[in-house]
C-alpha cells in the first residue's frame, strides 16, 4: 500500500493508523498547491479530487476520504482493535464519531485555513468550534479515548484535527480535557513516529 500525504494535513490520520495497525506501506508526499507528487506525477491522475489522503492498494485500486480509509485499514488488522467489529452497535458509534469529526470539526477548521475568509466567516467558525470543543470535552471527561479505554481510528482523526488549533492560533486553554487528550494521544509511539516521518517533530 502507498499513502499519499501532505505533512500535518488530514492524511496524518491514516498515517497514524497504518503504524498503529503494523501494516506494510510506503508514503509519497504531495504538493497540494501544485497537485504534484514528490516523484513528479500529476496527483489528480491518482485522486481526481486533488486532495489527500489517497491510499493506493497493491492491485492499483485507490481509496480516498479519510474516514473510509481508516476503517479499511482497521479491518486489515482486526487484532489491533482500531475499530469495533462490523455489524456491532459500537462500529456504528465509531462511524458516528468519524462523521462528526469530518463534518463538524474538519470543515469548520477549514475556514480558518482559508486566507480569503472574511472576519465574519472566521468569527463564525471560532464560535462554532467553541461549541464543539465544549461537547467533546463532556464526552471525553473521565475517558482516555472517544470510545472509552481503547484507542480507535476516530482518535487518530480527532487528534489530527484538534492538533490544527496551534496552527491557526486557536487556544484550547478553556478546555483542559482536550489539552490532556491531545497530550495523551501525542505520546503514543505510532503517533510520534508519524509526526517524525512527516517532519513535524525535531
Amino acid at each position: 500500500m502507498k499513502l499519499y500525504f501532505s505533512p500535518g494535513a488530514c492524511s496524518l490520520s491514516p498515517h497514524i493508523v497504518l503504524l498503529e495497525a503494523g501494516l506494510q506501506f510506503s508514503t509519497e508526499q504531495v504538493d497540494i498547491g501544485k497537485k504534484l507528487t514528490a516523484s513528479g506525477a500529476d496527483f489528480r491522475s491518482i485522486n481526481p479530487k486533488g486532495y489527500v489522503p489517497a491510499l493506493q492498494l497493491a492491485d492499483g485500486a485507490v481509496l480516498t476520504e479519510g474516514p473510509a480509509i481508516v476503517q479499511y485499514l482497521a479491518d486489515q488488522a482486526p487484532a489491533s482493535q482500531l475499530a469495533p467489529a462490523a455489524g456491532t452497535i459500537e462500529r456504528y458509534q465509531l462511524m458516528g464519531w468519524l462523521n462528526y469529526i469530518s463534518s463538524e470539526m474538519h470543515k469548520t477548521f477549514g475556514t480558518l485555513f482559508n486566507r480569503s475568509a472574511s472576519d465574519e466567516m472566521r468569527n463564525a467558525a471560532l464560535s462554532a468550534l467553541a461549541v464543539r470543543f465544549e461537547y467533546l470535552s463532556g464526552k471525553l471527561e473521565g475517558k482516555d479515548y472517544l470510545m472509552g479505554a481503547q484507542f480507535t481510528v476516530a482518535d487518530a482523526y480527532l487528534f489530527t484535527v484538534l492538533n490544527w488549533s496551534s496552527l491557526v492560533k486557536v487556544s484550547l486553554a478553556d478546555w483542559p480535557v482536550l489539552q490532556s487528550y491531545l497530550s495523551r494521544v501525542a505520546a503514543r509511539p505510532a503517533v510520534q513516529q508519524a509526526l517524525r516521518d512527516e517532519g513535524l517533530l525535531g
